[in-house]
């Protein structure tokens, strides 16, 4: 599974952007697909995630602001961000994470740079 994040980008505080991740397979039988994020010297935190099911969960400090998505037809996951504040800056990362009695994968994409400044 090869994923490919894009829709990084430099924008002002309030400003909005959005990420896409494109797979190189189906999404269906991906279990849970997810966005990261990693600020410089801070570790990677988990920002949302959804799952085969739809159901959606994200960290408390983007609530309200961001919304998941995903698009079984296009193979394809999003992350929509609004009102976007300084402390989002950070490289992005989507993951997916295919779950099988055997054992769980699970794959990165190459990361997207947002920086949220005036």
């Amino acid at each position: 599974v090869q994923l490919q994040a894009s829709g990084g980008g430099l924008v002002q505080p309030g400003g909005s952007l959005r990420l896409s991740c494109a797979a190189s397979v189906s999404i269906v039988s991906i279990n849970r697909m997810s966005w990261y994020r990693q600020a410089p010297g801070k570790q990677r935190e988990l920002v949302a995630s959804v799952s085969s099911a739809r159901i959606k969960n994200y960290v408390d400090s983007v609530k309200g602001r961001f919304t998941i998505s995903k698009d079984n037809a296009k193979n394809a996951m999003y992350l929509q961000m609004i009102n976007l504040k300084p402390e989002d800056t950070a490289v992005y990362y989507c993951n997916a994470k295919i779950v099988s009695v055997m054992a769980t994968q699970e794959y990165w994409g190459q990361g997207t740079q947002v920086t949220v400044s005036s």
